[in-house]
């Protein structure tokens, strides 16, 4: 079976239209700067603090397009150097998780909640799923191959004929695999 692309989501904050608004003016739009792999997803020009109860993490970077709902991703690392007990969630989960403040060139908000640490998941179409042998929401773990190879457990698998195959991890685990650049991933069911 093909190897799995395996990237690094580093920290970063999706915005509703009324937040994005609030932070960087009426009218804002997101200005995008370059296409991420799952279609549709980018990565903009526009940056925001986030302001924990500690310290503060500058020049965070927004995804578009606009969502739903305000979350914030971060790594571990990232959340005990803000002082935010970020739990462990799919994105998308935010119910009873903690908020923080996100300060633009234009204002502040104070979300009362959203902020999570992403499990680390695998996007697929239905025919990757099918090709693969596994199903939406399964678990299963991936061996990276680096110069320090890792096994990473606990990887949810994400099925969607709107995805693109590729694994997501965070920098805490990038860094701890040695994932940099290109990186590959063999799925272990």
């Amino acid at each position: 079976m093909e190897k799995i692309l395996v990237e690094t989501s580093a920290r970063h904050v999706h915005l509703t239209t009324e937040d994005l608004e609030k932070l960087f003016g009426k009218g804002a739009a997101l200005t995008h700067k370059k296409d991420l792999s799952q279609p549709g997803q980018f990565a903009c020009e526009e940056r925001v603090k986030l302001v924990g109860p500690k310290r503060e993490i500058a020049n965070v970077i927004i995804l578009g397009p606009v969502r739903p709902a305000t979350q914030v991703e971060l790594s571990y690392t990232d959340a005990r150097t803000l002082g935010v007990d970020a739990p462990l969630r799919e994105s998308g989960d935010l119910e009873g998780t903690p908020g923080i403040k996100i300060v633009g060139p234009a204002g502040e908000i104070d979300i009362p909640s959203g902020v999570i640490i992403a499990k680390r998941h695998i996007h697929m179409t239905p025919e990757d799923a099918s090709a693969y042998g596994v199903e939406n929401g399964q678990i299963v773990s991936v061996k990276i191959e680096s110069e320090r190879s890792a096994i990473l457990g606990d990887v949810v698998i994400r099925v969607s004929p709107k995805f693109s195959l590729a694994m997501h991890i965070d920098t805490d685990e990038a860094n701890a695999a040695c994932a940099f650049g290109k990186c590959y991933g063999e799925l272990i069911k």
